[in-house]
């Protein structure tokens, strides 16, 4: 295993499970990085991108395991600029900065959650 990318949860936006259940989709945002959108995001440490995210590797958030079936083009350096993405859960993502995941379960938005990006 190869860990890219690793911070922890800090904040969750009233919004943000919200999102998640209506919409299968949460974004990651650096915390303190456009807090005009708190409500919306899950903000999470400061982190460093040590590879590009790939079809194949797996985000975990907390206990939830979610394999990455789509990357959009413009992830990889949101992440690397803001940690910034949005995650598209069992659904169909089509934005540069949408990465699409198929899991079991919906990840825990919680604080002080472990967000984790690996390749196998």
């Amino acid at each position: 295993m190869t860990v890219k990318y690793e911070s922890k949860i800090t904040a969750v936006g009233k919004m943000a499970q919200e999102f998640l259940d209506n919409n299968s989709s949460f974004i990651l945002m650096d915390e303190g990085k456009h807090p005009n959108l708190a409500d919306m995001v899950v903000q999470h440490t400061v982190g460093e991108l040590k590879e590009d995210i790939a079809e194949g590797d797996v985000i975990k958030v907390g206990r939830t395991e979610m394999k990455v079936i789509k990357v959009g083009s413009d992830v990889s350096k949101n992440v690397r600029e803001e940690g910034h993405c949005t995650v598209v859960v069992n659904s169909d993502g089509t934005m540069p900065g949408q990465v699409v995941v198929k899991s079991d379960i919906p990840p825990r938005l919680r604080i002080g959650n472990d967000v984790v990006i690996y390749s196998k």
